[in-house]
């Protein structure tokens, strides 16, 4: 695989584009199919890097399929966009070998879902914008909590704390579990509070298993469309890019601090550190690109228990 980041996705027409988010490009198959492709653009802090992480969207993909096969084995009755991680056949037979070869390991094709304008989000440890609201009121996205947390501690049990969902270049507002329900219903986000739940604290047992506490995770969410009122997972789930994976041994020890992490933290911190956080067309030098690359393998490897090549 190429060792430079694929940042545009180019299907020469053959497929209508649909969009272009932080990370994956979406075309339309037809009116029931979408294609998605995950390229190696790497965002922080809401903005889209300058330069991406090669091989990035090939290894998102990987541990996406692994962790939808996974959660479908273990909640059978999980509802997933999910129709396979195969290129369909037109294009395998209408772009050049180079192309196909790059796109084959990013993609998946997923059913087409009208999309719930929230940001899921499942917390089990205190961190991140969790963290500094904490610190001011006592509250994370408006839900009270007890004194005395450090950063890093986990919560007597995982809280759900949704975002908004942020068009790009604009950017996502945590908000509380009522306004949420003011946004998509009562029901429709009682539903996707449970569901979050469950799906993180099942991935959080096997990442601990394998050494790694998953702090919190994000999850998208869509209508199943059929009349039965039932949510249906969508996007990418449980990556580097939507969660913050911690390792185990060192967790105690750094309570109190930032942890060390397998995901874009990283970044995070150099980009703070340079004075750009927030800033737009940011290129990240070579050392910071591979560092990430290196913390996404490892979170994959240790997960997954495959070797990424």
């Amino acid at each position: 695989m190429s060792a430079e980041a694929l940042v545009s996705i180019d299907l020469q027409g053959k497929l209508k584009h649909i969009a272009t988010g932080k990370v994956r490009d979406v075309f339309e198959i037809d009116e029931e199919t979408l294609l998605f492709v995950a390229s190696d653009r790497i965002s922080a802090y809401d903005v889209v890097m300058k330069n991406g992480i090669p091989q990035k969207g090939a290894l998102l993909t990987a541990m996406s399929a692994n962790w939808f096969t996974y959660l479908s084995t273990h909640l059978p009755t999980l509802r997933t966009h999910i129709v396979s991680f195969n290129l369909p056949s037109s294009l395998k037979t209408s772009l050049p070998a180079s192309t196909i070869t790059q796109l084959a390991p990013r993609s998946m094709l997923v059913r087409r879902h009208k999309i719930y304008p929230l940001e899921s989000i499942v917390r089990g440890y205190i961190t991140g914008s969790a963290w500094a609201e904490y610190k001011l009121s006592q509250t994370v996205h408006g839900i009270p909590l007890p004194a005395g947390l450090r950063e890093g501690d986990k919560f007597p049990s995982p809280i759900w704390t949704p975002s908004t969902k942020a068009e790009q270049g604009d950017k996502d507002e945590n908000i509380s579990p009522a306004r949420a329900a003011e946004i998509v219903g009562q029901a429709a986000a009682d539903k996707i509070r449970d569901l979050s739940l469950t799906i993180y604290k099942l991935a959080a047992e096997r990442a601990l298993a394998a050494g790694i506490v998953l702090a919190d995770t994000k999850f998208e969410f869509g209508e199943a469309g059929d009349g039965s009122g039932e949510v249906v997972l969508v996007d990418e789930v449980l990556t580097p890019d939507s969660s913050r994976f911690w390792p185990q041994e060192s967790w105690e020890a750094n309570l109190g601090g930032q942890q060390p992490s397998f995901d874009k933290q990283f970044l995070r911190d150099w980009l703070v550190g340079q004075g750009l956080k927030g800033k737009e067309g940011v290129e990240v030098p070579a050392e910071v690109v591979g560092k990430t690359a290196e913390k996404y393998r490892q979170a994959y490897e240790m997960i997954t228990g495959e070797k990424w090549v």
